[in-house]
């Protein structure tokens, strides 16, 4: 049975963390952190890099695995609601201004972002989720139009700087900064476990959820909070790195089935792993020069879409 198979996500992360750390510009073997300098640099940047393509691994992750549900469309993922766009377009302009707070200026966007959308239904008695959608799609497209209107009258240093950031990139970070990120997505995404026989009702539909004793208006906001927020909190520190969200679902629930009391936690294991691959990668495989994470992501998922909706087309 598929679910015989609940076991394998962490022990793919253990295999992730025990790998990844080695990898980069310069090889590094245990028997290196005998020397004190060695073992500096490796516990100052490798690891927080690590920890933070773990976290936002799994925070995208779980995110898109979120919107999926509630919003019952597979191509639903963090970008959805426009909270992304929203945030980079605040790490634009603070980019414009010649502000250094790139993070705060990005968590603001995101936040503005998901204010303009519940500001849509804030009079309404229902919100829907093909609503929601939509609603995502025009944020993302004003966002967007904004962002090249900025780069269009930007010199070229902050052309550049404002095109590298939209790639997306895991650095190192202080480790009073990666806990405070934990601090704010870690229990967010215990609650979306923990909740997880709700989202298997409510991507049964609306009235189905509801007929079962459901808050479905409630759950559903609650649901978008914690999506968006996971997701604001990880861009203002990564930039948007697509594909995480989107594909990582798909790929395991073709191992674990759709019920999301096993699907939401492999996702996180998952996730987390795919992500740390794919920083490690960013930084070996054309060392010591250094790819931009979001490059590979979108590398491997973008035909790793392809490949996942052509099996699905073929079941049918």
């Amino acid at each position: 049975m598929k679910s015989d198979h609940r076991f394998w996500p962490p022990l793919l992360m253990v295999a992730v963390i025990a790998l990844t750390p080695w990898l980069g510009s310069e090889i590094v073997s245990p028997s290196a952190l005998a020397d004190p300098n060695e073992l500096s640099i490796f516990v100052t940047f490798r690891v927080p890099r690590l920890l933070l393509g773990l976290l936002a691994g799994a925070a995208l992750s779980i995110a898109g695995c979120l919107f999926q549900a509630v919003l019952r469309n597979p191509l639903a993922d963090p970008f959805t609601l426009g909270v992304s766009s929203g945030a980079a377009l605040g790490a634009v302009i603070v980019i414009f201004l010649d502000i250094a707070w790139i993070w705060t200026g990005s968590t603001l966007g995101a936040m503005a972002a998901l204010g303009l959308i519940a500001s849509m239904f804030i009079r309404q008695r229902r919100i829907s989720a093909t609503g929601l959608v939509l609603a995502g799609v025009s944020v993302n497209s004003v966002c967007a139009s904004f962002i090249i209107l900025l780069q269009s009258v930007s010199g070229f240093a902050k052309s550049f700087s404002v095109t590298t950031w939209l790639v997306g990139s895991v650095d190192s970070l202080a480790y009073s900064s990666l806990a405070f990120y934990a601090a704010v997505i870690v229990p967010l995404m215990l609650w979306i476990v923990w909740k997880a026989p709700d989202w298997d009702l409510l991507s049964m539909g609306d009235a189905w959820a509801a007929g079962r004793g459901v808050p479905v208006r409630t759950l559903l906001v609650q649901a978008c909070l914690a999506g968006s927020i996971l997701t604001a909190a990880t861009v203002s520190l990564t930039g948007p790195i697509g594909f995480v969200g989107l594909i990582v679902p798909h790929l395991v629930r073709h191992r674990t089935g759709a019920s999301h009391r096993v699907l939401i936690p492999a996702v996180l294991f998952c996730g987390a792993a795919f992500l740390a691959t794919c920083d490690a990668l960013a930084r070996t495989v054309l060392r010591p020069a250094e790819i931009p994470v979001g490059v590979i992501t979108a590398l491997i998922g973008g035909p790793g879409l392809i490949w996942i909706l052509r099996s699905e087309r073929s079941h049918l």
